[in-house]
């Protein structure tokens, strides 16, 4: 821990520094640890000239969406929110492996068309640690223009939090929240209906004491995965009648617990070696 606060304390120079040299900066904000850091810091150094901006999209959950608006009225964030149109994809909706790249999109083309945002360098909330997995949004944004600090600050998941945490930010310890459409796996069509649902069955898990990293995976064929950590497993063994119930009035028919217990990305799985190398952006080793 001490080494992690060390090298963030490091890293928060060097990202004020980058963060500085961006001439009128747009940081893509979802109210998570990481785009919540760069929001701050930006707001810091660029003062009333910073800006946010948050997409009010169907994948986002709705608590999530006010708990980021709350976020940004209470850290003085100029902070816009525009319309995506993923949903009106065919690419996005078919839901394959290079879906995020597609979202990433019509995030960009809303700033880009928002007259107020247009002409600005959009900044995302990346940092090392997202490098290595399957993330085609990634380079779909950088192939637009789009910066990551972070990345560019050398900064991975624990120095984001320890600095977060060192600021005094509130989301410093708020547990990874993906989209709503990572739930589901690549093939099962994305679409408001199967958002909806997702969001219906993780809230109520979370009502049944199940919070922070607890994911409710959608298999196809009305399937339920659930995922929480493996030390809460006899606690959701303990109310399988109130959850099976609960995953019923979501809409799923069968519900099952996944034995490898909670992990991010794990429908990543079925991706080759070759799509996790081509769809993110740069190595780790390769990184500026």
């Amino acid at each position: 821990m001490a080494h992690d606060r060390t090298a963030a304390g490091r890293g928060l120079g060097e990202l004020r520094r980058i963060v500085g040299e961006v001439q009128d900066p747009v940081v893509a904000f979802s109210g998570g640890v990481d785009s919540s850091l760069l929001a701050v810091v930006t707001r810091e150094v660029h003062g009333a000239a910073a800006r946010a901006v948050i997409a009010d999209s169907p994948s986002l959950p709705r608590d999530e969406f006010a708990a980021a608006l709350r976020f940004g009225e209470s850290h003085d964030l100029s902070l816009r929110v525009v319309h995506t149109a993923e949903l009106e994809d065919p690419r996005y909706r078919s839901n394959g492996s290079d879906r995020c790249a597609f979202c990433k999109e019509a995030l960009l083309e809303a700033v880009v068309s928002d007259p107020s945002l247009g002409n600005r360098t959009v900044l995302l909330g990346v940092n090392l640690d997202d490098l290595g997995d399957h993330r085609p949004g990634q380079r779909a944004a950088r192939d637009r223009g789009a910066r990551f600090p972070l990345v560019e600050a050398r900064l991975g998941k624990h120095e984001v939090r320890a600095l977060a945490r060192g600021l005094g930010l509130e989301t410093w310890d708020k547990p990874a929240a993906a989209c709503l459409a990572s739930r589901l796996a690549y093939g099962v069509a994305v679409s408001e209906e199967a958002l909806r649902r997702i969001e219906h069955a993780e809230t109520a898990l979370r009502s049944l004491g199940f919070a922070g990293d607890v994911r409710v995976r959608d298999q196809g064929a009305d399937l339920a995965r659930i995922e929480v950590p493996t030390d809460r497993f006899d606690d959701l063994i303990a109310r399988r009648t109130e959850i099976v119930e609960a995953m019923r009035d979501s809409g799923f028919r069968y519900v099952t617990l996944d034995l490898e217990g909670f992990r991010s990305g794990s429908h990543n799985l079925t991706v080759s070696r070759d799509q996790v190398r081509t769809g993110s952006p740069d190595a780790p080793t390769t990184v500026p």
